[in-house]
C-alpha cells in the first residue's frame, strides 16, 4: 500500500485526511497525520472563545474522534526531505525519529509573524491557537477583579488598558468581542466606571478590514470608536517594553495586555526545512490542481500542498492572483486535495481549484457585525447573524455543530460566564502553599504586564517559539 504523510492536522491536513478515508478503498492506501496538537482548531471562533460567547474546546475538533482509520503521530516535523521520502518527526517526549513514506502531503500551515519591537515577544501574546484566546480571556476576567479594589490611579488605568495590535480580521474581531466583553462586565463593578476601561486598536495603515471596501471599513471604525473604543489608524508599535506602549505617532500608555494580530509568516519548516521548492515568501510552490511544482515548471512526483503554507494559483481571481490565506480556502483546497490525490492513484487526471468567494463577514461583539458580498454590505445585527449562521454550518462535524449551538443558546438565556479560570494555568499551587496567599502579590503593582491567569509576570519568549512549533 502506499503511505501518505500528511504534515500537520490544521484546516486543509484535517479535511485531506478526512476526506482521504472517506474515499480510499480498503487497502489502497494508509494515511498518517503528524502534528504536536491532538485537535484542529477552527480559529474563525477564537475571538469568540477570547469573549467568552464559544467554549473553547468547541473551537476544536480532536482528530482521534474524527480520523479513526488514520494514524495520529503527536509530534513536530522538523524537516522534510523529499528526496529519501522521508520526514523527521520530534515528539515532545523522546528522540527525534524519521519517518518514511511514499507520498507528502504539506499542510502545516503559517505561524505568528513577530518583529523586533522591543518588548513584544516578552509581554505580548498571540491569537492563533485556542490557549491564547482563553489566556485573553481569563485575563480581561481577572483585571476587572483586581482592578475592582484598587483606588483610581495608574495601577487601575493599567489594568484596565487593553491593546491589540493589527487591523485585519482577525484583530477587528477579537478587539470587537473583547470590548464587548469588558461593556458586560461594567454591569457586575459598582466599582468601576466606562473611563475607568481603556481600549486601544493600532493599525499601521489608514484603515482596516482590507477584505472589504472602503465603505464597510470606514463604518467599523466609527462603529468601535462609538462604542469608546480608539483606533489608531497609521500607526505602528514602537515599544512595548514592561507594558509600556510607545507608538510611532507619539502616544504613550501603559497596557496590562498587548495582544498581536499583525500577519503571519511562513513556516519555518516549510520556508527553510525541506528540500521542496518554495517561493520568495517561504511557500511550497503549488500548480492550481495543489501539485507541488518545481523550478522549471514540472510536477514534483508524489508531493502535494494546501492551505496558509502554499502559494496556490487563484484562478477566480486576477491573473497571476494567489489564494489568501483564510480558512474559506483552506477548507475547500483541504477536500479537493484528498480528490485529486486519490484519483492519480487510480490513474485519473486531478481537477484545478477554483472558489468564488462567498464574501467575508465579521463579529464585532454580540449583536454587532459586518458582512460584504460583492456591493450587497450588512452591518450590525443582520450581519452577526450571518456571521453566526455561516460559522456554525462551516465547523466540521455535526457533535461540533450542536455543542456551539448549545453554548450560544444558554448565553442568549442565562448571559455570559464570568467567571475566570486562569488559575488552571497552576493547578497546584493550592496544594503546595495550604491554600495560603502568593507571597508575591503584594508586589503586584510594580511587575510588567501579564497574561495568564491574570497574573502579572510576564510571558517569557518561549511562549512564542511555542507557538511556532506547534504549527
Amino acid at each position: 500500500m502506499k503511505h501518505i504523510v500528511v504534515v500537520g492536522g490544521g484546516y486543509a491536513g484535517f479535511y485531506a485526511a478526512w476526506g482521504l478515508e472517506k474515499r480510499l478503498r480498503r487497502g489502497e492506501a494508509r494515511v498518517t497525520v503528524i502534528d504536536p496538537r491532538p485537535y484542529m482548531t477552527y480559529q474563525p471562533f477564537l475571538p469568540e472563545v477570547a469573549s467568552g460567547s464559544v467554549e473553547a474546546r468547541h473551537a476544536t475538533v480532536p482528530l482521534r474522534r474524527h480520523l479513526r482509520r488514520t494514524r495520529l503521530v503527536a509530534g513536530a516535523v522538523t524537516r522534510i526531505d523529499h528526496a529519501s521520502r522521508t520526514v523527521t518527526v520530534t515528539p515532545r517526549d523522546g528522540l527525534p525519529f524519521a519517518l518514511a513514506y511514499d507520498v507528502v502531503v504539506v499542510t502545516a500551515g503559517a505561524v505568528t509573524r513577530t518583529l523586533p519591537i522591543p518588548g513584544l515577544v516578552d509581554t505580548a501574546i498571540g491569537l492563533k491557537q485556542v490557549e491564547e484566546a482563553v489566556a485573553v480571556r481569563d485575563h480581561v476576567l481577572t483585571a476587572f477583579d483586581r482592578a475592582a479594589v484598587l483606588p483610581p490611579g495608574p495601577e487601575r488605568r493599567r489594568l484596565l488598558t487593553f491593546t491589540f495590535v493589527g487591523g485585519g480580521f482577525s484583530g477587528v474581531e477579537a478587539f470587537g468581542e473583547t470590548l464587548a466583553l469588558a461593556t458586560a462586565l461594567l454591569a457586575s463593578y459598582p466599582e468601576l466606571g466606562p473611563d475607568d476601561v481603556a481600549f486601544h486598536l493600532v493599525e499601521a495603515r489608514d484603515r482596516i478590514l482590507p477584505e472589504v471596501s472602503e465603505g464597510p471599513g470606514a463604518w467599523v471604525v466609527r462603529h468601535l470608536r462609538g462604542r469608546g473604543a480608539r483606533v489608531h489608524l497609521g500607526a505602528q508599535l514602537r515599544s512595548a517594553v514592561g507594558g509600556h506602549v510607545v507608538l510611532s505617532t507619539g502616544e504613550e500608555f501603559d497596557s496590562g495586555l498587548v495582544v498581536w494580530t499583525a500577519g503571519n509568516a511562513a513556516n519555518p519548516v516549510v520556508s527553510r526545512h525541506t528540500d521542496l521548492p518554495v517561493t520568495e515568501r517561504g511557500l511550497v510552490r503549488v500548480r492550481a490542481d495543489l501539485r507541488v511544482e518545481g523550478e522549471d515548471g514540472t510536477v514534483v512526483p508524489d508531493a502535494w500542498a494546501a492551505g496558509d503554507d502554499a502559494s496556490v494559483p487563484d484562478l477566480a481571481g486576477a491573473p497571476g492572483a494567489l489564494t489568501v490565506p483564510n480558512a474559506q480556502h483552506a477548507v475547500r483546497q483541504g477536500r479537493l486535495l484528498a480528490r485529486n490525490l486519490v484519483a492519480t492513484l487510480r490513474g485519473r487526471r486531478p481537477r484545478d481549484y477554483v472558489h468564488h468567494s462567498l464574501g467575508v463577514v465579521a463579529t464585532l461583539g454580540r449583536h454587532q457585525g459586518v458582512f460584504q458580498y460583492r456591493r450587497l454590505v450588512l452591518t450590525g445585527l443582520p450581519a452577526w447573524v450571518a456571521h453566526r449562521s455561516y460559522h456554525v454550518l462551516a465547523v466540521p462535524t455535526w457533535e461540533r455543530k450542536l455543542r456551539v449551538l448549545l453554548v450560544w443558546l444558554g448565553t442568549a438565556v442565562g448571559g455570559r460566564d464570568i467567571a475566570s479560570l486562569g488559575a488552571v494555568v497552576e493547578p497546584r499551587r493550592a496544594f503546595v502553599t495550604g491554600g495560603a496567599p502568593d507571597p508575591a502579590a503584594a508586589g503586584a503593582g510594580e511587575r510588567t504586564v501579564g497574561i495568564n491567569s491574570g497574573d502579572a509576570s510576564p510571558v517569557p519568549q518561549a511562549a512564542n517559539r511555542a507557538t511556532i512549533a506547534a504549527a
